[in-house]
């Protein structure tokens, strides 16, 4: 199943890149493996895939030493201030970067192990009260305090768009948030790129990629359900 999921998600890409006139190479698939074992990982890595997105830090402590350094690991959940010195140095990049506070705890914990990391705005577009992110409003000012930061890159944004049964629904979130970070780009400001644009799940990316998306997240299309009473 895994292999047929992986075939049908990456044929889902390639059309997408074509209806968009961009080139394959532009996206980059993060397979998110949360809650699944590393049987389960070991099987995608086999298959191809080099770069896993995880939503809780404890799961990425315990399968970023099952692979080796050919691996990608992104941390795409909420991060908490106190888990941060638990995952800075080891995952590539930060999606989910919300607060000032956020940031102040990544730097002095980079600073401490002397890492550089990369991390991404979280933004929610769409102001679900249920959902982390900070407004479209509230980005430029954040990017200017962080770019400061002497051990953080940031290297564009994150959103997470609402669940809908018509991914069309989602096109105008992924749209104001790609405007945001040209808007934000031409500002030209130093220590920032926003050459990354994550943005769409399983149930959009195909969307998202139409309308610039860079990264996209798929796990329920690749893993299938989940289990999350484990």
């Amino acid at each position: 199943m895994l292999k047929e999921n992986l075939l049908q998600v990456e044929q889902n890409i390639k059309e997408a890149c074509k209806r968009a006139n961009r080139k394959r190479s532009e996206v980059t698939l993060i397979s998110v493996s949360k809650t699944k074992p590393i049987e389960t990982l070991k099987e995608a890595y086999d298959l191809g895939i080099r770069v896993f997105g995880e939503n809780k830090v404890q799961e990425l402590e315990q399968k970023i030493p099952a692979f080796g350094s050919d691996v990608s690991w992104h941390m795409i959940g909420h991060l908490q201030r106190n888990k941060v010195k638990y995952i800075v140095g080891k995952v590539d990049l930060i999606h989910s970067v919300d607060s000032l506070r956020l940031a102040e705890e990544i730097q002095k914990e980079s600073e401490k192990k002397n890492v550089e990391s990369n991390i991404l705005i979280e933004v929610n577009v769409a102001e679900e009260e249920s959902k982390f992110g900070i407004t479209c409003e509230e980005v430029l000012d954040l990017v200017k305090t962080i770019s400061e930061f002497p051990n953080i890159h940031i290297r564009g944004l994150m959103t997470i768009a609402p669940y809908v049964v018509d991914s069309e629904e989602n096109r105008w979130i992924f749209r104001k948030i790609k405007d945001l970070s040209v808007d934000i780009k031409d500002k030209n400001i130093d220590n920032v790129n926003m050459d990354i644009l994550s943005m769409g799940m399983t149930g959009d990316y195909t969307v998202a990629i139409e309308e610039g998306a860079t990264h996209v997240r798929v796990g329920t299309g690749i893993f299938g359900e989940r289990n999350y009473n484990v």
